[in-house]
């Protein structure tokens, strides 16, 4: 059954809120003197500095996934932003979430 276009937008939100999510978890994770896991952020983050490089990777990750909204109608498309979702939810949402639950012991 193909999605509907209310459902790709919510996958679309779903996306853009961890995208936030994750830009500033890596943000107040960095604050705390914690490493970046991925070494293309890290790499970034010493060339251009921390809030530029996130800046920079997020906006350009948000316009992506907009421009996957955008080409909603194409049968690959919901289930692409759902891998997306799932990818950064196990990468991103739970390994923070993890971390910063050990400030709560």
């Amino acid at each position: 059954m193909p999605a509907n276009r209310e459902q790709v937008f919510q996958l679309l939100l779903l996306n853009l809120s961890l995208q936030v999510f994750d830009a500033i978890a890596t943000y107040q994770g960095l604050r705390l003197g914690w490493k970046e896991a991925n070494p293309i952020l890290a790499a970034a983050f010493a060339s251009l500095g921390i809030g530029p490089a996130l800046l920079f990777f997020k906006v350009k990750a948000c316009l992506l996934l907009i421009l996957l909204y955008r080409l909603a109608a194409h049968p690959a498309v919901p289930p692409v932003l759902g891998l997306l979702a799932g990818a950064y939810g196990l990468f991103s949402f739970v390994p923070w979430m993890a971390k910063f639950a050990t400030l709560l012991l």
